[in-house]
């Protein structure tokens, strides 16, 4: 069994940042009574990003550089940042199929398409 490391506040690790779209630096915030991360900032952007049993569950981004605008026609990868016209920043959390994928946008996840020709 892989036994996963126990944080403290305070302490840094390095994760993929919704905002900049490579892993970076992030500052842990807050942690469950077994270590496990709940909250966490980019050290680059302040871009905050919290967690709920180990799943990222809002991302509010910090001062980063803006998200590239969605587009349907582009392959994404999971932790990828976009801006969508109607539900906003998001970062793709999963990618489901060849062709779906899936963003969080604040606080809620939605199936968008991808990768099309």
């Amino acid at each position: 069994m892989i036994k996963k490391p126990a944080f403290a506040i305070g302490d840094t690790t390095e994760m993929m940042c919704s905002a900049c779209d490579i892993e970076q630096m992030h500052k842990v915030m807050t942690v469950t009574k077994q270590g496990v991360i709940t909250k966490a900032v980019c050290e680059t952007c302040e871009t905050a990003s919290t967690f709920t049993r180990g799943q990222k569950t809002s991302v509010s981004m910090g001062t980063g550089k803006n998200a590239s605008p969605y587009d349907r026609s582009r392959k994404y990868k999971k932790g990828q940042a976009m801006t969508h016209d109607k539900f906003g920043r998001g970062e793709v959390t999963a990618v489901i199929e060849p062709q779906k994928i899936d963003v969080l946008f604040g606080d809620q996840v939605r199936r968008l398409i991808h990768s099309q020709v």
